[in-house]
């Protein structure tokens, strides 16, 4: 079974058509203000009418409202949501109910004892992403292009579909997916050619190794 792709911090209408050229999966718009890929509703909206088709579209949201969550969904056509905050397994399970998408749910993971967390939330989540846990007093929700030990994961049965995700390059994403038996990947940051802008040889490359790596 082919890996599956994520290409995430899309901000432009190249970098969208760079995701869909290299074969990503899908492509995550960034609803989070303090990200320096931060899109507001109207503006993914526009970015994604760019190409008609191609990969599915993922809108990461941290700790949202529903405000929030039905202004995003009124404006662009989201395939899933992302929620990258602290939501608990029952805010879950309401945002999925209420909002009729499928749900993602990331997990910070730095040590064996935050492997805890993944039952709960994949018993009410479609899916889950298993990202590098930000390390304190950071101002971004996510690895902040640090990866965490691959092995913790390795073998671990998650119950739902996954995603391996923290500071993955086109260098070592072959590797990760080896040595964390990962189904799926997604990177951002370490497909960029300066902070916030995608740069399309990096995508190419990433899709490219992570399709040719072995699980």
């Amino acid at each position: 079974m082919s890996v599956w792709v994520k290409v995430c911090g899309i901000a432009t209408p190249e970098a969208l058509a760079a995701a869909a050229s290299a074969g990503a999966d899908e492509v995550g718009f960034v609803f989070f203000p303090a990200s320096p890929r931060a899109l507001t509703p109207e503006q993914a909206g526009a970015l994604s009418a760019t190409l008609e088709g191609g990969p599915g579209r993922v809108g990461l949201f941290v700790d949202p409202t529903d405000e929030e969550l039905a202004e995003t969904l009124a404006a662009v056509p989201l395939d899933t949501i992302q929620l990258h905050g602290e939501e608990t397994p029952a805010r879950v399970a309401e945002i999925r109910a209420r909002f009729r998408r499928p749900v993602m749910k990331a997990l910070g993971i730095a040590t064996e004892a935050d492997l805890a967390a993944i039952p709960p939330h994949a018993a009410v989540a479609d899916r889950l992403l298993l990202d590098a846990k930000a390390p304190p007093g950071a101002a971004l929700p996510g690895g902040n292009a640090q990866p965490f030990e691959w092995r913790l994961v390795r073998g671990l049965a998650v119950g739902r579909p996954w995603l391996l995700a923290g500071g993955l390059t086109p260098g070592n994403v072959a590797e990760a997916i080896a040595t964390a038996g990962a189904p799926g990947v997604d990177a951002s940051s370490g497909l960029e050619r300066e902070r916030g802008v995608k740069d399309s040889a990096l995508v190419a490359a990433f899709v490219k190794a992570a399709r040719g790596a072995s699980v």
